[in-house]
């Protein structure tokens, strides 16, 4: 049930202790709900990094191959430009004049085929690389498919749960704002500062066994005597949550002498 709003003159320290307490109760149920989802949403995006940048690697394989491909392309088409020139050379030297016009083609050829073993050597270095890179590209491919497949599941596992709690949520998220409503903003932002800075999200919590709720140091009588008067917001002198006495929190003692 919402916590109806009154006008801040008539808003006691007593009703703002309940509102705090009961604001605090709401979001620690929705801590619990956050709970429940556990480490689903990180995993997720997690594993959407991990896709992003198997992706990134996906492509910079496949431009690396197709430039190492465009280079051997290249190599095979320098090899057949010698081997023609070759066959040139070879023809002009039936027909040579002299002997120098004809050591002169001899040292052309003799260069065009070294031209054309130091282009089969690339063609094997490139062509050595581009099954290397080719592996990698595979191995990639694999990682990227194993990946979706695992964003999937988490992503139906989260969907899931996000589903099964979806309307209470929204529900306790409805409550809290009904709530903050009767409590005044400089007090909201404290609550909101101690439940950020508090391991487990309490910011509010009410006295047991003559020690805070929160951090369990013990609170002298004096003070705990002020925390049953209700008369003012009084906080943990050790870790800084606003205490509140067991009955206003709901808790009745149990009589032992019956």
């Amino acid at each position: 049930m919402a916590t109806e709003a009154k006008p801040e003159k008539d808003i006691t320290v007593e009703d703002k202790l309940h509102a705090l307490y009961e604001l605090q109760k709401v979001v620690t149920k929705i801590d619990e709900i956050k709970i429940l989802r556990g480490e689903l949403p990180l995993e997720v995006q997690d594993l959407e990094d991990d896709i992003i940048g198997l992706t990134t690697r996906f492509e910079h394989f496949n431009a690396e191959i197709a430039e190492i491909h465009a280079s051997i392309t290249n190599k095979k088409i320098e090899i057949e430009e010698a081997r023609a020139k070759i066959a040139r050379y070879k023809e002009q030297q039936d027909n040579v004049r002299n002997n120098r016009e004809y050591d002169f083609l001899s040292k052309e050829i003799e260069f065009q085929t070294l031209e054309i073993e130091l282009s089969e050597k690339r063609i094997r270095e490139f062509t050595a690389l581009k099954e290397s890179k080719t592996l990698e590209l595979k191995t990639t491919v694999d990682q990227l498919s194993e990946r979706k497949l695992d964003l999937e599941q988490k992503k139906g596992e989260l969907n899931e749960i996000v589903q099964e709690t979806k309307q209470e949520e929204e529900k306790l998220r409805e409550h809290a704002k009904q709530i903050e409503l009767v409590i005044e903003q400089r007090l909201l932002t404290a609550f909101k500062r101690i439940r950020k800075n508090a391991r487990n999200g309490l910011a509010v919590v009410y006295v047991q066994r003559d020690a805070c709720g929160g951090c369990f140091n013990k609170i002298p009588s004096q003070r705990q005597l002020d925390i049953r008067l209700r008369k003012k917001i009084i906080v943990c002198e050790y870790c800084g949550r606003i205490l509140v006495d067991p009955e206003l929190a709901g808790i009745h003692p149990i009589n032992d002498a019956d």
